[in-house]
């Protein structure tokens, strides 16, 4: 009686390795690309949009140039113990073996942040298991083990007039992409979510008498469980009932996944996917009496009220719906209060003469408020309307208000990647000064990108306006009510204290005021002998720091 020899069944690792983007070092702004691939070399790139862009394309290439992944593979996450194959039990669960199963795929898996990209090779069951796991490439049906009378299990091989088979199946199937690159996107759902590519018939053998084992049996309908569901990391069980809750779950769960792939926010839709969310977790924490589900229930309430909010502010609607609400870029009383101080702080202590003077030391000092110490481009100076920028910055210099780490040429000439470091004495906190200003760290660049938005606004930067316009810009700004109305109550800002402020005699006023008239920034203006009068125009009321 011959022996049949059976073909060893190995299954080799699969293949993984990671594309990374890293800072370079801390306060720069360029990144370092590096992939966990031998013969790949480190890339330094200028930003970190320059280095998702050069690390996705990196990624892309790998996966054309390389093959299909391997049926005999053995997932990759397998030889690192992952959470999934470990499989830890709660403390009310029996601890359940973790079997693969499905196609072998080629998945990509990352970070929420867009930190880093890892190829592996794994199993559909394994990839649907990872949250942001995207199927990329799917290997063929793997073929049934040779044997030794020279038969193969590939039904779609000739069959020759002898009665055997043609040796040779069919090679694997490489993954086509299109000359953008694979397509990360939710279109590969079926292989993802574990269905497993149904393996290609075997052939017959010649004799069905030889082997009792080869009689054909009835057909028998397969079972099939309906696929699960996913949502927030969490897996829907196949027997949860009601059955309306597991469907609603599972809905969710697909609704949300697609809100993640859109271009556009939509926060009113957001809010009603979170609210659903909420009341479906709540079901589900009463029907398994689970207290980690009544947690996810209660944060799930908490970001739809907040993306109720921010979408009401979005459509410039107050939050009981009485009347409209502005959406501030400084939102709280005591940052509008820190505003003025650091334009009285500037209007008491200017160390030049002049609106243009005034104008750089306003800027120079909210990016050096908290400690004395900043950093200053060339584009932040010569991006203020001022005739000789080069010039001004040396007089500040010579006039010891401010200090420069290198020459005034240098700092003109400077750039975004290599900022110039600049000390303003009187600013720096000791023992015995704690300094002018109490506000913190988080706020100061919050201030300085306020004021920012307001010299630099689109209208007073395409009219060509002077320092001395962009200065009442900024002192209207600070010195308007909640309705944009000019001075305490409406009653309006006195002419001398805006002159003195803007560094211009009193007869000019008027004359600035025109220029912010034109530019859509002021609206009902008046100017007496002692008062001007009016109100911002809605356009810029978010720039504004109400008086309370």
């Amino acid at each position: 009686m011959g022996v049949e020899a059976h073909a060893t069944n190995e299954r080799v690792t699969g293949r993984k390795w990671t594309v990374r983007l890293d800072p370079v070092g801390r306060g720069r702004a360029d990144v370092r690309v590096s992939c966990s691939r031998p013969a790949c070399a480190a890339q330094v790139l200028p930003s970190a949009a320059a280095g998702r862009t050069a690390a996705i394309g990196h990624l892309k290439a790998h996966l054309r140039a390389g093959p299909a992944p391997r049926p005999s593979a053995q997932c990759a996450c397998r030889a690192e113990e992952c959470h999934t194959h470990i499989r830890p039990a709660g403390p009310r669960e029996r601890p359940v073996p973790w079997r693969c199963g499905g196609a072998v795929v080629l998945a990509v898996v990352t970070d929420r942040e867009g930190r880093w990209w890892q190829v592996m090779e794994c199993c559909s069951r394994c990839a649907a298991a990872h949250p942001t796991a995207k199927v990329v490439a799917t290997a063929p049906a793997a073929e049934a083990p040779a044997r030794s009378d020279g038969f193969r299990a590939d039904a779609a091989a000739p069959a020759t007039p002898g009665g055997t088979t043609t040796l040779g199946g069919p090679a694997a199937t490489t993954p086509t992409f299109s000359a953008a690159g694979p397509h990360f996107s939710h279109s590969a759902t079926a292989t993802a979510a574990g269905t497993a590519v149904p393996q290609q018939a075997s052939a017959p053998r010649s004799d069905h008498r030889s082997d009792p084992r080869s009689a054909p049996r009835s057909a028998r309908p397969p079972r099939r469980r309906p696929p699960r569901g996913r949502i927030a990391q969490r897996l829907v069980p196949h027997d949860l009932r009601p059955v309306a809750l597991r469907d609603e779950l599972t809905e969710l769960g697909e609704l949300f996944r697609a809100y993640q792939a859109r271009t556009e926010p939509d926060l009113a839709l957001l809010a009603e996917l979170h609210a659903r969310k909420a009341e479906a977790f709540h079901a589900w924490a009463e029907a398994t009496a689970d207290t980690g589900l009544r947690l996810d229930a209660r944060r799930a309430e908490q970001a739809a009220a907040t993306a109720r909010l921010q979408h009401l502010h979005r459509i410039g609607q107050a939050p009981d719906g009485e009347g409209p609400a502005v959406a501030r870029l400084l939102t709280a009383p005591a940052q509008w209060n820190h505003a003025r101080s650091v334009l009285a702080h500037v209007a008491e202590n200017a160390p030049l003469p002049g609106a243009e003077a005034r104008l750089l030391v306003v800027m120079v000092t909210l990016r050096t408020a908290q400690s004395g110490v900043g950093n200053l481009v060339g584009q932040d100076v010569k991006g203020l309307p001022l005739p000789d920028p080069e010039q001004l910055v040396g007089q500040l210099v010579e006039s010891g208000w401010l200090g420069i780490s290198g020459t005034v040429e240098e700092l003109i000439a400077s750039r975004p990647e290599n900022p110039t470091q600049i000390t303003v004495p009187s600013l720096t906190p000791d023992e015995d000064n704690p300094g002018p200003f109490t506000f913190g760290r988080k706020l100061r660049p919050k201030l300085s990108g306020w004021a920012q938005r307001v010299v630099g606004e689109k209208k007073l930067r395409k009219g060509k306006t002077e320092a001395a316009v962009r200065l009442l810009a900024l002192a209207l700004a600070t010195g308007s009510d909640g309705e944009g109305r000019l001075g305490p109550g409406g009653e309006g800002i006195g002419v001398d204290t805006l002159s003195s402020w803007c560094a211009v005699d009193p007869g000019d006023l008027p004359a600035l005021v025109d220029r912010l008239t034109a530019a859509d920034w002021l609206a009902e203006a008046e100017v007496t002998d002692t008062l001007l009068t009016g109100r911002l125009t809605e356009r810029v009321l978010p720039l504004g720091c109400p008086l309370t």
